[in-house]
C-alpha cells in the first residue's frame, strides 16, 4: 500500500516538512559518495534556516506538553493500558526536558566560520565548485569515515529536535483507526458535524497509479482520486476506488 498524508492545519504541515528534511538528511549523510554528503550539508543548512525563521524548538515543546496533558487524561478510561500510557508519558517528559534544556538550536554551526562560509556558497548555484571554495573540495577528499564523523558532529545538535518531532508525529499517527473505504466515482465525502482532525492518512493499492487530493475542515472530509495524464497534469479517476483512511487527532 502507498501512503499519502494531509495536514489539517499549518502547524502539522510545518512538522511534516521538517520531518521530510530530516529523512533526507539521514539518507544522504549515510551515503558514501561525496555528492551525497554535499546534499546532506545543504539539507542541514535548510534545517538551520527553519530554526532561525521560526521558534521550532518552542513549538515542539508546546506540542509535547499538549500531548502529555491529553494522554494523562486517559488514565481513568476503561481499557487503557496503564503501563503503556506511563511509558509514553515518561518518554514525552524525557524528550521535552532535553529540548527545553537545549540552547539555540544549531548555534555551534553558526559559530563555525568555515560552515558559515560554506552555507553561503551552497546558496549560490554552482557555488560549491572547487573554483569557488577549494577548502570544501579539500574536505570532500577526506576519507569516508572522517567525513561521516564530521557530519555526525554537525548533526548532533539537531537530534533532540528530531526526537521531539518524531514523538509528536508518531503519537498523532497512532491515534487514528484505519478504515476500509470506497470512493464512488473516485470521490469520497464524510460529514464531521464539528469534529476536527489534525491529520488525514490515505492508503491506495500499490500499482494503481492513483493519488488522492484531500481537504478537511470541521464540517467535511473530501477526498478525490486522480491520475496523471500524458502531460502529467492530474486527471479525475471517475471510477469506484478502494482505499484505507485514518483520521488522526490528539
Amino acid at each position: 500500500m502507498i501512503l499519502y498524508e494531509y495536514p489539517c492545519n499549518e502547524r502539522i504541515r510545518s512538522l511534516l516538512r521538517v520531518e521530510h528534511l530530516f529523512d533526507r538528511l539521514f539518507f544522504f549523510a549515510d551515503g558514501e559518495d561525496v555528492r551525497h554528503h554535499q546534499i546532506a550539508l545543504a539539507t542541514l543548512f535548510e534545517l538551520l534556516d527553519i530554526s532561525e525563521r521560526t521558534d521550532l524548538r518552542g513549538a515542539i515543546v508546546q506540542d509535547l506538553e499538549r500531548q502529555r496533558t491529553s494522554l494523562a487524561g486517559l488514565r481513568e478510561h476503561p481499557g487503557v493500558d496503564a503501563s503503556r500510557l506511563d511509558a509514553m508519558l515518561n518518554e514525552i517528559q524525557t524528550v521535552s526536558g532535553d529540548l527545553a534544556s537545549q540552547g539555540r538550536v544549531g548555534q555551534s554551526l553558526r559559530d563555525n566560520e568555515w560552515l558559515a562560509s560554506l552555507r553561503g556558497r551552497l546558496a549560490v548555484p554552482g557555488g560549491s565548485s572547487p573554483v569557488d571554495m577549494p577548502s570544501f573540495y579539500s574536505w570532500q577528499l577526506k576519507g569516508l569515515q572522517d567525513r561521516r564523523r564530521d557530519l555526525e558532529e554537525w548533526i548532533a545538535p539537531f537530534m533532540a529536535l528530531y526526537r521531539g518531532l518524531a514523538l509528536i508525529l508518531r503519537t498523532l499517527r497512532d491515534s487514528g483507526d484505519v478504515r476500509e473505504m470506497m470512493a464512488r466515482d473516485g470521490t469520497y465525502q464524510e460529514m464531521l458535524g464539528g469534529k476536527t482532525y489534525q491529520l488525514l492518512r490515505v492508503w491506495v493499492q500499490d500499482g494503481s497509479r492513483v493519488f488522492p487530493e484531500m481537504s478537511a475542515n470541521k464540517y467535511l472530509i473530501w477526498v478525490r482520486f486522480a491520475t496523471q495524464g500524458a502531460d502529467l497534469k492530474p486527471q479525475p479517476v471517475g471510477v469506484d476506488t478502494a482505499f484505507r483512511l485514518a483520521c488522526c487527532h490528539i
